[in-house]
């Protein structure tokens, strides 16, 4: 029978060890490409001559439907190996958050499949989100109110 130290010690062994600062470094230069690919997208299209409204709401969706298509080729995962949080923290991430369970559970069907799944990696960031968004607006009513 394994102690809890010899187990504790088998992992660490077994594990191996993070390099922080590599992924860091291509986290933020990944996010950072995501970011610049959302400011040429808006760049162009504010050349093109569409109004600012419409850019706003046009350059999230061309992101999002980029991310999933990648995502249906495989291809999203293969660069959020590398990226790590470089690609789960815009928007991106979230459109393969839904996307991947979306088509992993395709074959059960579209309402116990599709349908009960899809949100199932999404759902978190959802509540979290929504949780966070109500923490910012408190504290900047708060804010507001005495200052």
């Amino acid at each position: 029978m394994t102690s809890p130290e010899n187990y504790k010690k088998m992992v660490e062994e077994a594990s191996p060890n993070s390099k922080l600062a590599a992924n860091t470094i291509k986290a933020f230069l990944i996010g950072g490409l995501v970011c610049i690919l959302g400011e040429l997208f808006y760049m162009l299209l504010r050349r093109l001559g569409l109004p600012e409204e419409q850019v706003r709401m046009l350059v999230p969706v061309t992101l999002i439907g980029i991310a999933v298509v990648l995502t249906a080729l495989g291809i999203y995962d293969k660069i959020a190996r590398h990226a790590g949080a470089g690609t789960i923290v815009p928007i991106t991430g979230f459109a393969n958050a839904v996307a991947s369970p979306a088509m992993e559970f395709q074959s059960e069907g579209r309402i116990l499949g599709t349908g009960a799944n899809i949100f199932k990696m999404a759902g978190p960031v959802i509540v979290f989100g929504v949780g966070s968004a109500v923490v910012y607006g408190v504290v900047y009513w708060l804010l507001e109110v005495r200052f």
